[in-house]
């Protein structure tokens, strides 16, 4: 039952925003320090809005606040989604991401160089929906992206862009991606239907995208690109996982499947030693210990502020702004986008909002699978673009570090696919008949 519509619970939403968004403005763009934004402790900022929310309504003991926050923590979908992401990163610690470059060398081995544009998005969409993580395939492809610009003549920024565009395709698909995971478990669908409703906004965009990049650069008079060694082998976890996660298997045992696999190929190809195999599963769930915190203590918080009445209350600003079904998933996007250009963060955007939108989705009649979609959807969107996000702080050092200077507004206007994707979800919200969106 929804509380009592009280404003003041929303109070450590702010609290957060504040010193989340504050700071790292102030440490990027005043103190010029290199990935301000991921130089502060999110989790230490969590525990600050944590503490506002339990030292709020007073009426309310501090016994049973502990109470409150441990229902929304041990809510089902919260301890799902942790276990999830930490299955993922033993996945990843234990295949790595060598393969990456493998796709992409095998792929430019026979394709013309003047669609080495092409190719880098492409390669880029598929290195994420298989590896599940759009920073990692930034970190991966924009080596080569910089060396196929000096080698062909192509812009630094329009192969940058296409590579980061690329990864925010796998970013908002993929099954091990957290984003996927944490949309899906906070609406309470499964990944398939998810994907499946997802799928129906995320080809045409990724299509429009391709046929931008062609007219722009397949007439150029361009060089030859770069070509490197590739081991095609290493791909068949990813693959296994993409086409279990697809047929509808258990995500669990998707991942159980992917790990066993990758442990067998990695070590008969000499990729990796047996010795080495556990500390690779180590170092992989280590780069979940936060995504999973921030989760946690999200939960704790959210569940406070929903006790107080806060979700009452911005549903009610919410239902003032949107009306009927349509308005309300543009409502559910809009959200979530703002969380991400709050954070930075678009996991942690889909956290935050994932008990309002739930209750959106209830009270707009929007099925949990399309709520999922939205949210991913338009996280992945905002994450894409905004100038101080991960994916876009990564390809920046990634370039300047191999000599060349290029801002993120170079970057921006060669981001084809997040704004492709902005459009096939308008036009998937507003033009698709109703009867299609149940």
């Amino acid at each position: 039952m929804m509380k009592k519509a009280n404003y003041k619970a929303l109070l450590p939403i702010g609290v957060f925003l504040v010193l989340y968004l504050g700071l790292g403005i102030v440490f990027e763009y005043v103190l010029k320090i290199s990935m301000g934004f991921y130089n502060i402790p999110i989790v230490v900022v969590f525990l600050i809005a944590l503490l506002v929310a339990c030292m709020q309504n007073p009426k309310v003991s501090l016994d049973e606040k502990f109470g409150i926050m441990s229902r929304g923590v041990g809510d089902k979908n919260i301890v799902t989604m942790v276990l999830i992401f930490m299955a993922a990163g033993i996945f990843v610690g234990v295949v790595g991401r060598s393969s990456a470059e493998s796709v992409a060398y095998f792929v430019l081995s026979f394709i013309p160089a003047n669609y080495a544009v092409l190719v880098l998005f492409v390669v880029s969409a598929f290195v994420s929906l298989t590896m599940g993580t759009s920073v990692g395939t930034i970190t991966l492809i924009t080596p080569i992206a910089v060396a196929v610009a000096d080698s062909s003549g192509f812009s630094i920024p329009i192969c940058v862009g296409s590579v980061v565009g690329g990864s925010m395709f796998g970013d908002n698909l993929s099954f091990i991606s957290d984003t996927t995971i944490a949309a899906c478990n906070g609406q309470g669908c499964d990944m398939k239907d998810k994907f499946r409703e997802n799928f129906g906004i995320a080809l045409p965009a990724a299509l429009a995208t391709i046929i931008v990049h062609a007219v722009r650069t397949v007439g150029m008079d361009v060089g030859d690109a770069v070509i490197g060694e590739y081991n095609l082998v290493q791909v068949i976890p990813y693959l296994l996982v993409l086409l279990g996660g697809i047929v509808g298997i258990n995500v669990f045992v998707v991942l159980l499947i992917g790990i066993v696999s990758g442990a067998v190929i990695m070590i008969a190809t000499g990729t990796v030693e047996i010795t080495n195999l556990l500390s690779n599963m180590g170092s992989g769930v280590s780069g979940m210990f936060e995504t999973s915190m921030v989760a946690i203590l999200v939960a704790a918080i959210c569940a406070l502020i929903e006790e107080y009445g806060g979700f009452a209350a911005l549903l009610q600003l919410i239902k003032k702004l949107f009306k009927g079904k349509k308005s309300g998933q543009l409502g559910m996007g809009l959200l979530v986008g703002a969380m991400d250009i709050a954070t930075a963060n678009n996991t942690v955007a889909i956290v935050m909002a994932n008990p309002i939108a739930k209750e959106m989705a209830q009270d707009y009649n929007i099925s949990p699978r399309k709520a999922a979609s939205i949210l991913d959807t338009f996280s992945c969107i905002f994450q894409g673009v905004i100038p101080y996000g991960a994916q876009m702080l990564v390809a920046i050092s990634l370039t300047t570090d191999l000599g060349h200077s290029v801002s993120a507004f170079q970057i921006i206007p060669n981001l084809t696919y997040p704004f492709m994707l902005l459009i096939s979800s308008l036009i998937f919200i507003f033009l698709i008949p109703n009867k299609k969106l149940k």
